[in-house]
């Protein structure tokens, strides 16, 4: 499908019943918006995120909606160990049961600073947070997603390998990569759905904190961009592995 033609997408209202969906960055913007969709869909969400406050207001508007009862799994990714990993996987599965989905949303830019310029220290906690955090989430819950009927890993990509984005930009062309791995490792009888969806600029508090001599209002609202993960995360998707989707342009503000 076509950028334009993901943005259209309908999914039928049971597309992810009984499915299991772990989101990470639940708490705020396109993350929030994800999660509440995936709950309007049938799902079961877990919510993972560092602001417990945040997590708790998107279970409130999941309950208050009618959706199922959403996990809430509070976890800052720059400080968690490969342990805290294991450990949640073994919760998911304690008390869930089984997972079907996995979404990588979560990101922290750290600062837009030129590379020579830039703190070794903020370095490390930003690949930590956009890469290293990636990878041991999935090699954690890798178990969980195998034994699913037809599970499926999307990220949150965003092409940025422009001056000053440092070690959020490497960091993201690293998930890019380790995408690829994962797809092609995945793509025969024993099956993971594995892709992603680059945005574009978005009407976020990330995006305001960065650009604020920008007109918010220029940039669509995260809802308006969700409907090409609900369709990687369904069946609709089929074996759809290894793309990534740019909707910059694509979607009106």
């Amino acid at each position: 499908m076509t950028p334009e033609q993901l943005l259209t997408y309908e999914p039928p209202p049971d597309l992810l019943a009984e499915r299991v969906i772990l989101v990470t960055g639940a708490g705020a913007g396109l993350g929030r918006a994800l999660s509440l969709a995936c709950a309007r869909l049938g799902a079961s969400v877990i919510l993972l995120d560092k602001e417990i406050r945040a997590l708790e207001s998107v279970y409130d508007e999941i309950e208050q909606a009618g959706g199922r009862q959403p996990g809430i799994y509070p976890l800052n990714l720059e400080g968690a160990t490969a342990k805290d990993y294991e450990d949640l996987a073994g919760n998911v599965q304690e008390q869930m049961g089984h997972l079907d989905g996995l979404v990588h949303n979560a990101g922290w830019i750290g600062g837009l600073t030129p590379l020579k310029l830039y703190d070794v220290e903020l370095w490390s906690r930003v690949i930590t947070v956009n890469l290293h955090a990636p990878f041991l989430l999935t090699r954690a819950v890798l178990p969980l997603l195998e034994s699913a009927p037809d599970p499926a890993v999307v990220f949150s990509a965003h092409a940025c390998s422009r001056a000053y984005w440092g070690a959020f930009g490497v960091a993201k062309a690293g998930q890019e990569a380790m995408l690829k791995i994962l797809s092609a490792e995945y793509s025969g009888e024993r099956f993971l759905r594995v892709n992603a969806v680059d945005t574009g600029p978005l009407r976020t508090r990330m995006r305001t904190q960065h650009y604020p001599g920008e007109n918010p209002h220029n940039n669509p609202a995260p809802e308006e961009v969700t409907a090409p993960y609900l369709y990687f995360l369904g069946p609709d998707a089929g074996r759809t592995s290894g793309e990534i989707v740019r909707l910059e342009g694509k979607v009106r503000a």
